[in-house]
């Protein structure tokens, strides 16, 4: 199994996709608890949501799954949001703070993980990102995820639909950050916030760096607002999708008709 999938579009919007996929070697499959093989923290289906959103545009996907290693992770260990509960590079725990793993690995398997997977993974983000910019003097690195609306063990109360994450406002311009919060507030039926729970993971605040041209944002979707439910499962439902769809369109949309000037300005 090749650790990263790439299809490659001549637009200036590259697509991040880290957690969509379900592979994991057998030998590491059977090490994991039921709980564990459950897979429950995956982003089901999120690669379907987006595809043939937007002409040209670039994606990079993660075809093994994040209890493996985490790709939007730091490759360190560094805790993404210190103080809080979160999980981590391998993941010891699904998101409820259960227990995943019968035999977890030791770090020398861990580092062999980064390698064979994480590494390879971010390489293609890099490189496709120095591709895409050598096109359009500019590149915009939209990160794709998505996660159950409630759980208590990384957040209070319920997530909003849209989770915008730019860390501040450091990994893309204010035109990235603003065209795409306006979007999201304006979209009807549903709520948004930008840089709540979720601020931006390793892989936005690792490229986002605007004055270089390369901008980041990421988009934590609540699992609601495209799913059936939020349980096994975990069954796409069309007609949410497509309503959902058409704005993902019309945000990704804007972000590649923002490449020319924030080209332009450089």
């Amino acid at each position: 199994m090749t650790p990263v999938e790439i299809s490659r579009g001549d637009g200036p919007v590259v697509l991040g996709l880290p957690h969509t996929g379900t592979w994991l070697p057998e030998e590491v499959f059977a090490r994991l608890n039921a709980n564990g093989q459950a897979l429950a923290d995956t982003d089901w289906h999120i690669h379907r949501l987006y595809d043939g959103l937007l002409p040209g545009v670039t994606t990079v996907r993660a075809t093994f799954h994040r209890y493996l290693i985490d790709a939007n992770r730091d490759p360190s260990g560094a805790s993404l949001y210190p103080g809080q509960n979160t999980t981590g590079l391998v993941p010891l725990t699904d998101f409820d703070g259960e227990e995943i793993w019968q035999a977890p690995p030791d770090e020398a398997e861990i580092a062999a993980r980064r390698a064979a997977y994480h590494t390879p993974y971010h390489a293609a983000i890099a490189a496709e990102m120095a591709r895409v910019k050598a096109l359009h003097a500019v590149a915009i690195l939209y990160d794709c995820h998505s996660i159950r609306g409630e759980i208590p063990f990384l957040f209070r109360g319920n997530l909003p639909d849209f989770n915008i994450g730019t860390n501040g406002g450091t990994t893309c311009s204010p035109e990235v950050e603003t065209a795409v919060t306006e979007l999201c507030a304006a979209a009807p039926g549903y709520s948004s916030i930008l840089n709540g729970r979720f601020k931006g993971g390793w892989t936005t605040r690792h490229y986002g760096r605007p004055a270089e041209g390369l901008h980041a944002i990421q988009m934590e979707l609540a699992q609601r607002t495209y799913l059936a439910a939020e349980a096994p499962p975990w069954t796409y439902d069309e007609a949410k999708a497509e309503t959902l769809r058409a704005h993902l369109k019309t945000i990704l949309q804007t972000l590649a008709a923002l490449a020319e000037p924030l080209g332009g300005s450089r």
